[in-house]
């Protein structure tokens, strides 16, 4: 198209737009998302609204993003970091010729990435470090940033998203440094629906993990599996069984400074939650929230502390993927 009339793009959207295009979301989602909103926003003339750009085709939608970004970045001397990010997103998601014309762009990422700070999160770390490196193991694990990844781990609950990388990490095995990336799905049913979607899309390996009560779960999810992929069924419960009483007992003494003694030994085997539930009740304390506590107890997590065998057969079936 000529006669484009673009209004510049503020430094903040440079920057939401990079972190999007970088995130662990499909390609095609996350691609069309960004350059639509810019170019929405951002073309003055002629004006676009969302719906008109359903019916474009992506090679046009492409184009006109890519005038968007470099009217505002100028023109790109190299294309070194694009053909590294089309590389990246091959390797992680089945692309078909329409989606890797959103991926062929020469949109300026050498200028762009100047303006990401030293405290950026680590998807755009990782872009700045293309620039310099290509997407190998060692930069990440020098670096500790998770990109490239190489595994997914899909778990019900946000305990599981929050403590899984601390015990790992313990246990000498960091996630940022090994490209692992862990979603939890809000629920067993939630994990089966995102596994199918996942299997269907992506080329990592994924882990699954699950509570002791979803058997049944596990075996929709076998017909899915493919050769590289693997359920694991906790033997005791919930993930929060499995912490152990220590740790426990210490995130409670932390929570509430002034408890009786040994607490802990109240816990019925396989009913912790039960237990906090009913204990942050009685004590006066707010409502008892899974993510608050977990990240609790992660602030009491030290090194003296003892992970319980299954926290370290997890692990280890982890690493082993």
């Amino acid at each position: 198209m000529k006669n484009l009339k673009i209004k510049p793009l503020t430094n903040e959207q440079i920057l939401v737009s990079l972190d999007r295009l970088t995130r662990f979301k499909y390609t095609e989602d996350k691609y069309l998302r960004v350059f639509k909103d810019i170019i929405t926003s951002n073309l003055v003339y002629p004006k676009f609204k969302k719906q008109d750009l359903d019916g474009m085709s992506y090679s046009d939608i492409t184009q006109l993003a890519t005038d968007i970004f470099n009217y505002t970045l100028g023109e790109p001397a190299s294309l070194v970091i694009n053909q590294r990010l089309a590389e990246y997103e091959k390797s992680v998601f089945f692309i078909d010729n329409n989606i890797e014309v959103l991926l062929d762009n020469t949109i300026n990422y050498e200028v762009a990435i100047s303006f990401i700070s030293d405290n950026a999160p680590l998807n755009l770390k990782w872009l700045k470090s293309l620039r310099f490196s290509i997407n190998d193991s060692n930069n990440r694990f020098l670096h500790s940033l998770k990109y490239p990844l190489t595994k997914l781990v899909i778990c019900e609950g946000i305990t599981e998203e929050i403590l899984l990388p601390e015990f790992s990490k313990m246990l000498g095995y960091d996630f940022d440094k090994n490209g692992v990336y862990i979603l939890s799905a809000g629920g067993k049913n939630q994990v089966v629906k995102l596994f199918y979607k996942l299997a269907d899309i992506v080329r990592l390996p994924i882990f699954v993990l699950l509570d002791k009560d979803a058997q049944y779960n596990s075996l929709q999810i076998e017909p899915k599996l493919r050769h590289f992929d693997k359920v694991y069924l906790l033997q005791s419960g919930e993930f929060e069984d499995i912490l152990p009483r220590e740790l426990l007992e210490k995130t409670l003494k932390y929570a509430t400074e002034n408890i009786s003694n040994s607490p802990i030994n109240e816990i019925e085997s396989g009913h912790t939650v039960e237990f906090l539930e009913d204990f942050f009740k009685h004590r006066g304390l707010h409502e008892f929230k899974k993510a608050e506590f977990a990240t609790m107890v992660k602030e009491n997590l030290s090194v003296n502390i003892n992970l319980s065998d299954e926290i370290k057969n997890v692990i280890s079936s982890i690493c082993e993927l």
